[in-house]
């Protein structure tokens, strides 16, 4: 069965303290069927009480949401930060799979430096789908913004180095590229049809291309994207996977708007059949 997981990036953030306990009582009101699980760099020395409050809440967490400035530290590429980010994602590793995940998502590219030396980025992957497959985890690569070139074209470049690639397709990262047609076209089929795509993350954009002042993630219907045909299609396809929900829910005072989740979730759900 499909599940609709919510990112807990979403939930807790700057404004609540990166309180990750705020999860215990928001889980009772939320109505998503999961949680996708977001890292956040000020966790690390934190990770062994995270793992064992969420082992206690016992919280379905089927995905991983990787630290990001792994990437950032991959994209630099010297020898002393590829080590710091194969370490950093070991640590990823282990507590993604101490509460139960999956799958794991990884911004592969990061940060102000981005894409522009993208050789690294893509020499490290074999190493980080070794030590991911290594926690008995499936390693997503997501379509992250680029300031270079664009993430499509360095899927295919990673596609084709390593035909067994796995991809997270994000909507709003697409259209921030205007990329998000290309998921319909023939020339990409092979996204979905040879089954590289395994999870989705769907989120709105009102921006235009390559508009930094608007790269915000926007619940469904806050934006400009056709939501009816990208369900449709969906559906056409036959996919079973998973998808997460990433709209920021809190405002400046931490204050999460559970009714502009759930109502997200029901959404989803109602298109998802």
């Amino acid at each position: 069965m499909k599940k609709i997981l919510c990112s807990t990036g979403a939930l807790i953030g700057i404004p609540n303290g990166r309180d990750y306990r705020l999860l215990e009582p928001l889980s009772k009101q939320l109505t998503c069927d999961g949680f996708e699980f977001m890292m956040y760099s000020s966790w690390y020395e934190k990770k062994e009480e995270i793992k064992a409050f969420l082992q206690e809440l016992k919280l379905f967490i089927p995905v991983f949401h990787c630290e990001k400035s792994i990437g950032e530290y991959i994209s630099k590429g010297n020898p002393e930060e590829l080590a710091e980010a194969f370490r950093r994602f070991e640590v990823n590793c282990d507590l993604a799979k101490a509460i139960g995940a999956e799958k794991l998502v990884l911004h592969l590219w990061s940060g102000m430096v981005s894409d522009s030396n993208f050789q690294s980025n893509q020499a490290a992957y074999p190493r980080l789908r070794e030590i991911a497959e290594s926690y008995g985890l499936v390693l997503g690569i997501e379509n992250v913004v680029c300031n270079v070139e664009n993430p499509m074209k360095h899927l295919c470049e990673l596609r084709e180095a390593y035909p067994e690639l796995h991809i997270v397709f994000d909507t709003k990262m697409a259209a921030f590229h205007e990329e998000l047609e290309q998921l319909y076209e023939k020339e990409y089929e092979w996204l979905w049809k040879d089954g590289h795509i395994c999870h989705y993350h769907v989120n709105d954009y009102n921006g235009g291309y390559m508009d930094w002042a608007n790269l915000r993630t926007l619940p469904i219907g806050a934006g400009k994207l056709d939501f009816e045909r990208f369900f449709d299609f969906i559906r056409e396809i036959g996919y079973e996977g998973d998808y997460t929900l990433e709209a920021t829910a809190f405002n400046s005072e931490g204050i999460v708007d559970v009714e502009m989740v759930n109502e997200q979730v029901a959404y989803v759900r109602e298109h998802i059949g």
